[in-house]
C-alpha cells in the first residue's frame, strides 16, 4: 500500500506533519467497523454536496468510491459480519488499511476545498497525480479484500466488484479546461517577462470570468495565499520561488487594475485597516509592553531571539543577525572582539526552549526556526525575475496615479501598498521613487487620517533604505520638515517611531547629519522619544541620536535640545544603554559637551554602573566616555571621576578581563588617574593591571573618532 508520503508536497499553510497520516485511534480495537462507519459517514457528509472549483471530475470520482465503501461498511456493521471473530485476518488487515485510505482521502479533498484557486491551478498536474495514486490504492485494497470469504448481500458484492473493475481501468485524469487556464496564466507572466503589459480586458476576463475572483477582497486573499506558498516553499516543488513572486506581482497589479480601490476604501472609511504583516523579510516580534529578559535578546539586534545559535567564542546570537554580521566580512565576535576560530553556527536548543516557554506564557507568537530559515532562504535565493519587476513597475504606476488623483481613502490605500511594495528589493524602491512617489507621500504626512500618515511615513522609511533615495527625500521640498513634524506630533505611536527610524536611515549620509540636527524640533523630539517611548521607539531614537552625534558640529545643538539628559537616563535601560554610552563618548570630546555631562548628577554613576553590569560592548563605551570626560572636562571632571566609588576595582577588572579595546581605554584612563596628584596614592594599586595592558596602550590614546565607539551599527533599518 502506498505511504502517506505521497502527499508530502500538499500544503496549504504548512505541509501536513507525519502524524497527519497516522491513525489517530487504536486500530486493534474490536470496534473497528463502527469506527470506520463513523469516519466514512463524516467524509461523505462533508464532501458529497461540496462544489469544487477545480479537480471537479477527480473529486466526484473519489467521493463516489467512498460512498461505495460506505455501503460496504454499513452492511458489515448492521449484519455483524464485521466483528473480528467473523472476518478473516486478511479482511481485518484490509479494513485497517481502508481507515488510512479514508483519512488520506479526507486530507486531499479538504485541500482541494480550502486552497486558493490560483495555487490549485498551478498544482493541477500534481494534485491530479495524487487522486490517481489514491485510485491505485483502492484498486490494490480491493484486489486483496476477501470478497468471497465475507458474508455480503448480492447487491453489496456487485457494487464492490464493479468498483474494483473501475479502479483497475482508471487512468490519470487531467482536466484540460483547468490546464488551459494554467497555461494561460503563464502566458500572461511571459508577456510581463518580455516587457509587455497584457491587455486589461483579457486580464479581467481571466480573473473575473474564468476564475470567478469577483472583488478586491478575494484577490487579496489569493495574493496572500501565494505569498504563504513562497514562505513554505521547498526546492523540489514547482513552480520556483522566482516564478511565484512573478505571479504574485502580476496578481497584485490585476487587483488594482480590475477592482480599483473601492472595497479597500470602504475598509478604510470603516476604520478597519487590516494589520499589515511584518513577516516575509524582516521577522519582528509584535510590540509589547513586557520587558523581554536580557538573556533572550540578541546582542546585535536587541530583539527577542527566534533562532539562537552559538558561535566559536561561546556567545549566543540570533541566527539572522550573526549571519548578516559574518556576511559583511567580520571575522570577530561582536561581543568579545575575539577572532572566530570557525564560522559554524550551533543551535542553542536549551535557550530556544526557554524562549518558547516564555513566549507561550505571555501570549507572544514565535515562528519555529525552521520556518524562519525557509523564509530567509526562499527570499535570499530568489532574485526577482523581469516579469516580477515589470508587474511591480506597472503596479507602482497605478498606485502613484491614485496618490495623485484619488480620493483621500484611496490615497491611504495606495500609501499602504507602496509601503508593502518597498519592503523588499532595491529595484522596487528605485522605481517607486523614480516614478514620483516621494512628493505624494510627503503630502500625506500632514493628513488628519492616522492610517494615511502612518503608512506614508513608513513607506518613506522603506524607500530610504535605498541609498539614492536618501538624496531624493532630502532634496524634496519640505519633506524633512514633514517627517520631523510626524516625529513630534504624529497621530500614532508607530508613526512617531517610524519617523525616528527614517531620520536614522537618512543620517547615515554624513552631510545630512547637520541638516537633520538643525531642523526645528528634531533633536528635542528624538530625546523625548528616548525618554518616554516604547522599547522599539527608544531604540529608534537612540540610534538616530548616535548617528547625529558623530558629526562634531551637532554637539552644541544636542546639548541645547536636552539630548544629553535623555542619553544619561538611557544608561539605565538595558535595551539602549550601549548606544547611549557611545553617543555620550562622542559628545564629551568637546569641552562644552564634557561640561554638560558633568552637570548631570547621574552621568558618572550611570557610566560606572555600565562598567560594572553592562555587556562587553557597553563596558567599552562606558570607559571610553569616562576617558574622554577626563580629557576634555578639566580637573573638575577628572576629580569627579576619580572620586567615584569602586572605580579602581572596576578599572582593574577591565584591565584583566575586558576586551582588547576595553583594556586599551582602561589603561589610558588609569594613566590619567596616575597623573592626578590627589589620586596618586589611592590608585597606586593599578600598576600591575596597567603593565598587563601596556602592550595595547604604548602611546597615549589621544585620537578619538566615531569609529572608536562600539555600537551595533550592523543593525539594518527595519523594513516595516
Amino acid at each position: 500500500m502506498a505511504s502517506g508520503a505521497i502527499f508530502s508536497s500538499l500544503r496549504r499553510r504548512r505541509s501536513p506533519t507525519l502524524e497527519a497520516f497516522l491513525a489517530p485511534v487504536d486500530l486493534s480495537d474490536v470496534a473497528l467497523v463502527q469506527t470506520l462507519v463513523t469516519v466514512v459517514n463524516e467524509l461523505v457528509c462533508c464532501f458529497s454536496k461540496r462544489s469544487f472549483f477545480f479537480q471537479r471530475k477527480n473529486t466526484r470520482s473519489l467521493i463516489r468510491k467512498v460512498e461505495v465503501f460506505q455501503v460496504l461498511l454499513e452492511y458489515l456493521n448492521d449484519s455483524g459480519s464485521g466483528s473480528g471473530s467473523v472476518l478473516p485476518a486478511t479482511g481485518l488487515l484490509c479494513l485497517k488499511e481502508l481507515y488510512l485510505l479514508l483519512y488520506r482521502s479526507k486530507i486531499l479533498l479538504d485541500y482541494c476545498a480550502q486552497s486558493s484557486k490560483l495555487w490549485l491551478l498551478l498544482q493541477n498536474h500534481s494534485i491530479s497525480g495524487h487522486f490517481h495514486d489514491l485510485n491505485q490504492e483502492i484498486s490494490t485494497l480491493l484486489d486483496v479484500f476477501p470478497v468471497k470469504d465475507v458474508c455480503l448481500s448480492k447487491d453489496v458484492r456487485e457494487q464492490i466488484e464493479l468498483l474494483l473493475k473501475q479502479s483497475r481501468r482508471a487512468k490519470l485524469f487531467i482536466d484540460m479546461e483547468d490546464d488551459a487556464l494554467r497555461v494561460r496564466f503563464f502566458e500572461f507572466l511571459d508577456q510581463f517577462e518580455n516587457g509587455r503589459i497584457p491587455d486589461s480586458e483579457e486580464l479581467r476576463s481571466f480573473y473575473v470570468d474564468k476564475l470567478q475572483i469577483m472583488d478586491a477582497a478575494c484577490c487579496r486573499t489569493e495574493i496572500e495565499a501565494l505569498e504563504e506558498q513562497i514562505v513554505n516553499h521547498e526546492g523540489d516543488i514547482e513552480p520556483t520561488v522566482s516564478v511565484l513572486k512573478g505571479l504574485v506581482a502580476m496578481t497584485r497589479y490585476c487587483r488594482f487594475l480590475i477592482f480599483g480601490f473601492e472595497e479597500d476604501e470602504l475598509d478604510m472609511e470603516n476604520g478597519s485597516q487590516k494589520k499589515i504583516k511584518k513577516g516575509l523579510i524582516t521577522q519582528e516580534i509584535a510590540d509589547t509592553f513586557l520587558t523581554v529578559p536580557k538573556d533572550f535578546c540578541c546582542p546585535i539586534s536587541l530583539d527577542l531571539m527566534r533562532d539562537p545559535v552559538i558561535i566559536s567564542t561561546g556567545q549566543t546570537y540570533d541566527r539572522s543577525s550573526i549571519s548578516r554580521w559574518m556576511d559583511e566580512g567580520h571575522t570577530t565576535c561582536p561581543k568579545t572582539g575575539q577572532t572566530l576560530a570557525h564560522t559554524r553556527l550551533v543551535p542553542n536548543r536549551a535557550l530556544r526552549n526557554l524562549i518558547v516557554q516564555w513566549c507561550s506564557a505571555h501570549g507572544i507568537p514565535l515562528e519555529p526556526p525552521e520556518v524562519m530559515e525557509a523564509m530567509g532562504e526562499a527570499f535570499a535565493s530568489a532574485c526577482p525575475t523581469k516579469a516580477a519587476l515589470e508587474a511591480n513597475r506597472a503596479t507602482a504606476n497605478l498606485l502613484i496615479q491614485q496618490l495623485a488623483n484619488g480620493s483621500q481613502s484611496g490615497k491611504t490605500v495606495a500609501a499602504r501598498e507602496i509601503r508593502l511594495l518597498a519592503k523588499t528589493g532595491r529595484e522596487n524602491r528605485a522605481f517607486l521613487a523614480e516614478a514620483g512617489a516621494i512628493p505624494y507621500l510627503r503630502d500625506l504626512l500632514s493628513s488628519p487620517n492616522s492610517v494615511a500618515q502612518e503608512n506614508s511615513v513608513t513607506a518613506l522609511l522603506n524607500l530610504s533604505i535605498y541609498d539614492k533615495n536618501k538624496s531624493r527625500i532630502m532634496d524634496e521640498a519640505s519633506c524633512l520638515v514633514s517627517i520631523v513634524n510626524v516625529l513630534r506630533f504624529g497621530h500614532t505611536t508607530e508613526a512617531r517611531e517610524n519617523a525616528a527610524a527614517t531620520l536614522f536611515s537618512l543620517s547615515a549620509v554624513h552631510d545630512y547629519k547637520k541638516i537633520i540636527a538643525d531642523e526645528t524640533g528634531a533633536v528635542e523630539a528624538l530625546a523625548g522619544l528616548l525618554q518616554d517611548g516604547t522599547p522599539r521607539g527608544k531604540k529608534d531614537a537612540v540610534t538616530a541620536l548616535f548617528n547625529l552625534s558623530t558629526h562634531t558640529d551637532n554637539c552644541v545643538r544636542m546639548i541645547e535640545a536636552g539630548a544629553v539628559t535623555a542619553l544619561v537616563e538611557a544608561l539605565g535601560n538595558e535595551g539602549v544603554a550601549e548606544e547611549a554610552a557611545g553617543a555620550i563618548a562622542l559628545i564629551v570630546r568637546q569641552p562644552f559637551g564634557a561640561k554638560a555631562l558633568v552637570n548631570q548628577e547621574e552621568a558618572v554613576a550611570g557610566l560606572i554602573g555600565m562598567m560594572r553590569c553592562g555587556t562587553p560592548r557597553g563596558k567599552e563605551n562606558a570607559v571610553a566616555a569616562l576617558l574622554e570626560l577626563c580629557r576634555s572636562g578639566g580637573s573638575a571632571a577628572t576629580e569627579r571621576v576619580v572620586k567615584a566609588p569602586a572605580i579602581a576595582g572596576l578599572l582593574q577588572t577591565l584591565l584583566f578581563t575586558g576586551t582588547k579595546r576595553a583594556r586599551r581605554k582602561a589603561a589610558s584612563l588609569a594613566r590619567v588617574f596616575q597623573r592626578c596628584e590627589n589620586a596618586s596614592l589611592h590608585y597606586g594599586g593599578l600598576g600591575v593591571g596597567y603593565a598587563f595592558a601596556s602592550n595595547s596602550a604604548q602611546t597615549r590614546d589621544s585620537s578619538f573618532a566615531a569609529g572608536d565607539v562600539s555600537v551595533p551599527m550592523s543593525i539594518s533599518v527595519p523594513v516595516i
